[in-house]
């Protein structure tokens, strides 16, 4: 599972590239470059996803507009690079609440004990960065987690049958809303000064948010998904903050507070206990089940069959 954890590795740097981009664009360019470097090439190689349209522009809008575009603005507002990663996390815990709510899904014990965890976490997180930062920026984050939990159900809802279709045209929707707010708000003359004076640097964190995380990361994480049962490759996302805080603090120079810290360790362990599923029961347990009482007390009563 060498590329779950190149795919972690990818997203947890992305959080640092984002930091260092906008230092070059105002975040909602930025974020329509981002998109627009994905969707632009693809949308005349790939053809459109065999979902309705509405699925396409309700997902594109919310996770490209709303989450991608507050977790820029908070970013560029001060929230550390390595909390961000952290924060945005708590997706999880939001994709269950809207899943309660828009699908009738009903959480058990175990990940209603793990989304407590976690919510503990950012609260603790919020209190630490209350203190130490901007608590603005702070909500930002989290109403981006909030943004990409309800991009979850929706994308659930849509049940598209090809994931690299779907990231693609989702990708064609966010460039031109982000561009026009990026007008509205930042202004004009914000965004031709950020263009003309474009450096190789700055192209290439668009190419990394762009390409390498969203393209990338994307198709590799929906091959792992198909490859392997989602049970195994989803704990890998758990080191996403865990590169996300080390790179952040090893290239940005970000330190992590011992409130910091343990905020952060009670997010990683709520999401891990709420991915946790019970077992499969065993090929015995199954036939068992699956038995009349009289072939039940037989195989119960049989002695293991050999093996070699």
């Amino acid at each position: 599972m060498a590329l779950a954890v190149l795919v972690a590795a990818v997203w947890g740097l992305n959080f640092v590239l984002i930091h260092v981009g906008l230092d070059s664009f105002p975040p909602l360019l930025f974020c329509a470059l981002r998109f627009a470097v994905v969707a632009v090439p693809a949308v005349f190689f790939v053809g459109p996803p065999r979902v309705a349209r509405r699925w396409v522009l309700a997902v594109g809008v919310v996770l490209g507009v709303v989450k991608f575009g507050l977790l820029f603005m908070g970013m560029h507002a001060g929230m550390p690079a390595g909390l961000s990663s952290l924060v945005l996390q708590g997706q999880a815990g939001f994709t269950a609440l809207f899943a309660a709510v828009l699908l009738r899904e009903r959480p058990g014990r175990r990940r209603l004990l793990g989304l407590a965890t976690a919510f503990a976490g950012i609260a603790l997180s919020a209190f630490d960065q209350g203190l130490g930062g901007p608590f603005g920026a702070f909500v930002l984050v989290v109403l981006a987690a909030v943004a990409w939990g309800l991009a979850n159900v929706l994308t659930r809802k849509a049940s598209p049958p090809d994931a690299l279709r779907w990231m693609v045209w989702v990708s064609a929707v966010p460039p031109l809303p982000l561009l026009a707010l990026s007008l509205l708000v930042e202004g004009p003359g914000a965004d031709l000064r950020a263009l003309r004076g474009m450096t190789l640097g700055g192209l290439g964190t668009i190419a990394y948010v762009g390409l390498l995380s969203t393209l990338f990361g994307f198709v590799a994480w929906s091959y792992l998904l198909r490859r392997y049962d989602a049970t195994a490759v989803a704990p890998y996302s758990l080191l996403v903050p865990v590169f996300g805080m080390s790179s952040a603090w090893l290239l940005l120079g970000e330190r992590v507070s011992p409130t910091g810290a343990a905020a952060a360790l009670l997010v990683i362990a709520g999401i891990g206990i709420t991915a946790l599923r019970p077992g499969a029961p065993s090929a015995a347990a199954a036939r068992l089940r699956g038995s009349g009482p009289r072939r039940r007390a037989a195989l119960a009563a049989a002695p293991p069959r050999p093996r070699g």
